[in-house]
């Protein structure tokens, strides 16, 4: 059979599979056990050492050992109630303006997603403490829902996040170093998180009614008490971002290294909060074991699922389809990235990156483009996978903690337009590449 009907088979296959609700770990696995043995003709011991081998492969690197040490620190910083006390500050801080608290959870969830890198974690954390409170206060439905969606999402591409680290450990190049993978994702975080706190500024300055300020009432604090209890609040766990940042960017500490300091900076913070017992400590290590087990599953069944495709000679089907045409380079990036937007609507992040990094980042060298800019590009697309139906994981962590009122259809409604700033600033990205480059050169140029 000739690789070109392997490779749409193959595809067609995963994608009924998953269609029809099987585990999405075993499914990839599952698929390329089958089309390995259709490939090499049935040699059972062949594919056996395949599937050893790549499994073996992954348990030897050292880079995602990180991985469970950065969900460890997030769990524990969940239950430490740093952000609860942050988000009180900026509640009386910015309370007052139009738009305030949703502008309010911005922040909390940018300075949380640069010490957590876990989106369940701070979508919950951000729908229980923020979304009654802005509901309470007159916040429209949909408005609710799309911000903490959202800005629940940045912990995915602001750093330290399990995806960098998942990324940097997929590819060989220096440029795609974790430590790199982090520099290159500080500005493009940080620019996603400045246009969703544009969009509310400007839409509730247009639309009051939809995002309302709080009563004069409760602006009781003056300016030297709000500027005391925000960096009371702020401090911790600013300290927290630049110990584990500081020492990855600096080179002080491998990403490994700096997440299981991390972990203990976490525990520091907990134990500061008075929030460090044994029923913490029990519950964030159980959910750091699930977490990492799930996705350790999906990396084997990934790996496994990629390695076939390429020996069958699925990455060269792909790419005489997107590079045999003639097609200027900057159209085959936009169909590239249009195909990981598209699975992301229905697959898990890191199987997508499982599969199309192998495929896509030969294509991408190709024609020239800078390794970096090109895997913070798939990152940023893949943080879309959170938010696009039907199978956005930060739409459904949202509806299990929503308050009472708040339907599925409020949620989707809401999403819309932070999907369409997630897409800008990706196309901002595209357009000006400095974006990524610039910290990365100066940080690694000495």
């Amino acid at each position: 059979m000739s690789p070109e009907i392997l490779t749409i088979l193959m595809f067609v296959t995963l994608i009924i599979a998953i269609a029809l609700g099987h585990p999405l770990a075993y499914t990839l696995a599952a698929v390329a056990a089958l089309f390995g043995l259709i490939d090499n003709g049935f040699n059972i011991p062949m594919l056996f050492d395949m599937f050893a081998n790549n499994s073996w492969g992954l348990m030897q690197n050292y880079v995602i050992v990180a991985v469970p040490l950065f969900i460890m620190m997030a769990q524990v910083l969940d239950r430490s109630k740093v952000s609860e006390k942050l988000f009180e500050s900026l509640y009386i801080v910015l309370g007052g303006l139009k738009g305030g608290l949703g502008l309010a959870v911005v922040v909390v969830s940018t300075v949380f997603a640069a010490t957590t890198g876990i989106i369940g974690a701070s979508v919950v954390a951000m729908g229980l403490m923020a979304g009654p409170a802005l509901i309470k206060k007159g916040y429209q439905k949909e408005l609710t829902s799309g911000i903490i969606c959202a800005s629940g999402t940045l912990g995915i591409l602001i750093p330290p996040s399990i995806m960098l680290v998942v990324y940097g450990g997929l590819t060989g190049f220096k440029e795609t170093s974790v430590g790199n993978l982090f520099a290159g994702a500080i500005l493009p975080g940080i620019l996603l998180s400045s246009l969703y706190f544009l969009y509310i500024v400007i839409l509730c300055h247009f639309k009051p009614t939809i995002g309302p300020p709080i009563p004069e009432s409760d602006r009781t604090h003056s300016a030297v008490q709000k500027w005391g209890m925000t960096l009371k609040s702020l401090i911790p766990p600013l300290g927290l971002i630049l110990t584990v940042m500081g020492t990855i960017l600096s080179g002080i500490a491998t990403p490994t290294e700096a997440a299981a300091l991390g972990v203990v900076g976490a525990m520091i913070l907990a134990l500061a909060n008075r929030q460090l017992n044994w029923k913490v400590l029990k519950e964030a290590s159980i959910s750091t074991y699930r977490t990492t087990a799930m996705i350790m599953m999906l990396f084997i069944g990934g790996k496994f699922f990629s390695t076939v495709f390429l020996s069958m000679g699925g990455g060269d089907v792909v790419a005489n389809f997107l590079l045999g045409g003639g097609l200027n380079r900057y159209v085959v990036l936009t169909i590239m990235m249009a195909i990981v937007f598209f699975m992301g609507m229905f697959i898990d992040w890191a199987a997508i990156l499982l599969v199309t990094v192998p495929i896509f980042t030969p294509i991408a060298m190709e024609l020239d483009f800078n390794p970096l800019w090109f895997a913070m590009l798939m990152c940023v697309n893949l943080q879309t996978s959170f938010l696009t139906p039907p199978f956005g994981y930060a739409l459904f962590y949202f509806k299990g903690v929503a308050p009472e009122g708040i339907s599925i259809g409020h949620i989707y409604r809401g999403i819309i337009p932070f999907v369409a700033l997630q897409l800008l600033g990706l196309a901002l990205l595209i357009i000006f590449p400095e974006i990524i480059t610039w910290l990365p050169e100066v940080i690694f140029s000495h």
